[in-house]
């Protein structure tokens, strides 16, 4: 096989991967699994490879370099740094695994995937996907099914459409993107009457699904793309009435959608009067700022805000909210002013980047041979998908489901691809020095992800075994062999630490040598994750158990620093009191454990308390 046609099949196998990344990804909820996005990690490896290998087979190798991957470069080299310097390093880690599957997939379609024949088939690939997936978020909508594939929605996600994500706010972030696409290709594309029918019909379809998520952050993001894409049509002369009978289509789809069905009409009525009984999105984004201001400039580390946010959540909140429901703050608070400037920078490259392309691809009232183009569909959809993501991004946290982050990534990536036919200035031939140097990139980049994918691997296997067993003899060896895998990761050695204080306390031969032992664990934990309240907690109470109240007191204030407002360790603040005889202030923890959210630890103990009370009164 000679060289270029050897050099062909590498781009077709990297346009295959492509694909099946963009279409696994949203069918696996979304890929926020482990196992789910190790699958993606593993395939961008084998896109490197490929690109690798084109490097060198190819006949005239070149390297397509635009201003934006200079800030692509840039957050790498700056995430590198920032992980070194983070507090608790396993978080940071998988974060930057990320980052660097991200990036790296980036840069191979921007230098793999330029031929107009693979934008076209990923365009269609992503239109049919969306247009499936639309059809089951309406099924989920109308029937009120609980089931995303073989696993159950929170109870408050039922009745709402959410296609194969969990979160129906991701799955409406996953349509936005795509429903432009669908309309430029209907309107401006050069495809049969048949196929502009076809997309005609999926888009209908999509806008249907967005409706049926509910989701009012999706419902103002798809407004505002759809809104930007009209303009631009009504700004060029020979697209105004098709524009206006879209537009009014899209109109009364909306409001007849609105007014037929009563959880529709809620949720536009609260969208419009901007309330709702019960939002926590504002406490998210003030704990963010808080977080953000400990350090301006580096955040408080990668991935770090939900590590954090019980040390500022404030009484009435005891759910975990994982992110800030803002991917702004969220960045500002994990990465500071430096990481959202990056990124920042790389979004406004981006769209310089396609005012500069549209001049060359858009349509001219004075080309009487083409009356449409792919070329500038593609640029117009991807660019306003985009954009619709970008608005929708600061209520929720669609750039933190790998499915959304990579599509986003991909349309970008694509788009910047268009540049070729503005300018030619962005590309350089690869010489001897050139080829190397990128090959020890990419192969250094293979080896991390894949050495991080197996530890990955094993790790969630032992884990998983470990929830599924139930003796705690059995549990504990599964955990110990996880550690012996990943031993940064704080959660594992705090439940390691956790089983073997059980089994002391449960009256286990050697209840005193388990004690030590737990200790020993906890103070692991402690020590990888110097901000999670519960290892200090445990600590606290192995060392009561040893009856070393004084020093247990330490441990048991560091946790109420920690979590203040949290009605777990509230409760074993007073159990800790309890121990030291002081039945007033542990009644008082204990009452105040059950305002913060009625549990039965305190319940327990408040009869204990009051029965203990009652008869010392009676003496």
């Amino acid at each position: 096989m000679d060289r270029e046609k050897l050099d062909r099949w590498c781009e077709r196998g990297i346009l295959a991967l492509v694909i099946s990344i963009l279409v696994f990804a949203p069918l696996a909820y979304g890929a926020v699994q482990t196992m789910e996005f190790v699958i993606v990690q593993g395939a961008t490896v084998v896109i490197i490879a490929l690109w690798i290998l084109r490097i060198w087979i190819s006949p005239r190798p070149v390297f397509f370099w635009p201003p934006i991957c200079w800030a692509v470069l840039a957050f790498i080299i700056y995430a590198v740094i920032r992980y070194r310097l983070a507090p608790i390093e396993y978080v940071a880690r998988i974060e930057l695994i990320k980052i660097f599957t991200y990036a790296f997939l980036f840069l191979a379609i921007v230098n793999n995937l330029s031929r107009q024949e693979a934008t076209q088939i990923i365009g269609i690939v992503l239109v049919t996907v969306a247009f499936a997936l639309s059809i089951f978020a309406v099924y989920q909508f109308i029937t009120h099914s609980p089931r995303v594939w073989w696993m159950f929605k929170p109870p408050a996600y039922v009745g709402r459409g959410s296609g194969t994500f969990i979160n129906p706010n991701n799955f409406a972030g996953f349509l936005e993107m795509i429903l432009p696409l669908g309309l430029v290709y209907t309107l401006l594309s050069r495809y049969s009457h048949a196929g502009k029918i076809a997309f005609g019909y999926a888009s209908a379809i999509l806008m249907v699904g967005v409706g049926s998520t509910l989701s009012r952050g999706g419902w103002v993001a798809t407004a505002a793309g759809l809104s930007v894409f009209f303009v631009v049509l009504f700004c060029q002369r020979d697209f105004r009435i098709r524009s206006l009978i879209v537009l009014g289509l899209i109109l009364t789809l909306g409001v007849a959608s609105i007014a037929t069905t009563h959880k529709s009409q809620k949720r536009f009525q609260l969208l419009v009067s901007g309330e709702s009984k019960k939002d926590d999105r504002i406490i998210y984004w003030n704990i963010a700022q808080k977080l953000w201001q400990e350090n301006i400039w580096l955040g408080a580390g990668p991935a770090h805000y939900d590590m954090r946010f019980r040390q500022y959540r404030p009484a009435a909140l005891q759910d975990r909210p994982d992110f800030a429901h803002n991917d702004y703050l969220n960045t500002l608070a994990d990465w500071g002013l430096i990481g959202l400037g990056l990124i920042l920078i790389f979004l406004a490259l981006f769209y310089i980047g396609v005012f500069k392309t549209w001049r060359y691809v858009r349509r001219t009232s004075n080309d009487l041979e083409r009356k449409s183009s792919n070329k500038a569909a593609f640029v117009l959809g991807g660019s306003l998908g985009v954009l619709a993501l970008l608005v929708h991004s600061f209520v929720d946290f669609n750039l933190h489901i790998p499915a959304n982050a990579i599509l986003a990534l991909t349309l970008i990536a694509l788009v910047t691809t268009y540049l070729r036919f503005a300018t030619e200035s962005f590309w350089s031939s690869i010489r001897l020095p050139g080829q190397v140097a990128l090959s020890l990139v990419g192969l250094a980049a293979c080896f991390f992800l894949v050495d991080q994918g197996i530890r990955q691997i094993q790790e969630d296997q032992f884990l998983k075994a470990a929830e599924r067993e139930q003796t705690l003899v059995r549990k504990l060896q599964h955990l110990q062999s996880a550690f012996a895998i990943e031993p940064q990761n704080f959660e594992t050695a705090y439940n390691i630490g956790e089983i073997l204080r059980e089994q002391s306390w449960s009256g286990e031969p050697d209840q005193e040598t388990l004690a030590k032992e737990a200790m020993t664990w906890l103070q692991r934990s402690m020590k990888l994750n110097p901000f999670y309240p519960f290892s200090y907690v445990r600590y606290g109470m192995c060392l009561d158990w040893f009856t070393r109240t004084a020093e247990a007191e330490k441990y048991f204030e560091t946790a109420r620093s920690l979590d203040p407002n949290g009605y777990y360790t509230t409760a074993h603040l007073g159990w800790h009191l309890l121990q030291t005889g002081d039945l007033a202030g542990a009644k008082k923890h204990f009452e105040r454990s059950e305002e913060l959210l009625p549990n039965s630890i305190a319940e327990t103990y408040l009869e204990i308390i009051e029965q203990k009370m009652s008869e010392a009164a009676a003496k």
